[in-house]
């Protein structure tokens, strides 16, 4: 049985340090995709989506188990963020966000794959996402990120610092991406540890 972690052996990229901002060359990966709109605490389209990321992740987990002999680590739950206006991430007007919810896979994972984990998580429950769920490359290049400990809806002052870093340097480029290193069901919400990651000309 051949075992990887895939969080553990990108280091910086899912380890960043806990203080100050660091600059990151992401390289293509292949995630679980689905999208949406709107408050995520507010909408059941946010928690839909979630629900049916990890049932086919988790599917496919334990048929690479089975059918290669590989056994993983289920990668963190992430999401990228867009509006039409960026100010809405620092003032968290929550209602006019765009989002794609995530989970990143081996690159073992083909879409025949996530094709046969979608049957195959469905049969077993209800899922209103599932129909949605996708397999899509990101390939984000340079980047900014830093670690935020805390509640979500502290991530404010966070962003401004992030976006002031990279316009002193170049231009922000590309999507808002949030990575959630734990689960914020088990742990107080002053522990959430967050990798905000914003994409840099």
């Amino acid at each position: 049985m051949r075992k990887i972690d895939l969080k553990r052996e990108l280091g910086s990229l899912y380890r960043p340090p806990a203080s100050g901002i660091v600059e990151v060359e992401v390289p293509a990966f292949g995630f679980l995709m689905v999208d949406g709109r709107g408050d995520p605490d507010a909408s059941p389209a946010w928690r839909e989506a979630v629900e049916a990321l990890f049932a086919v992740a988790y599917t496919l987990k334990f048929a690479l188990k089975k059918q290669r002999a590989l056994d993983y680590v289920v990668m963190p739950l992430e999401a990228s963020w867009w509006s039409d206006d960026l100010s809405s991430f620092v003032r968290g007007a929550r209602d006019a966000w765009q989002w794609t919810a995530m989970i990143m896979q081996p690159p073992e994972v083909d879409a025949a794959m996530v094709a046969a984990a979608v049957v195959s998580a469905g049969a077993k429950k209800a899922l209103p996402a599932l129909g949605r769920v996708r397999l899509e490359t990101l390939a984000e290049g340079r980047c900014a990120q830093l670690l935020h400990v805390g509640p979500y809806a502290e991530e404010g002052p966070a962003i401004v610092r992030l976006h002031e870093y990279i316009r002193a340097r170049s231009a922000l480029r590309g999507r808002h991406h949030e990575i959630y290193l734990n689960d914020a069901r088990r742990i107080a919400p002053a522990k959430w540890k967050t990798i905000l990651r914003q994409p840099m000309a």
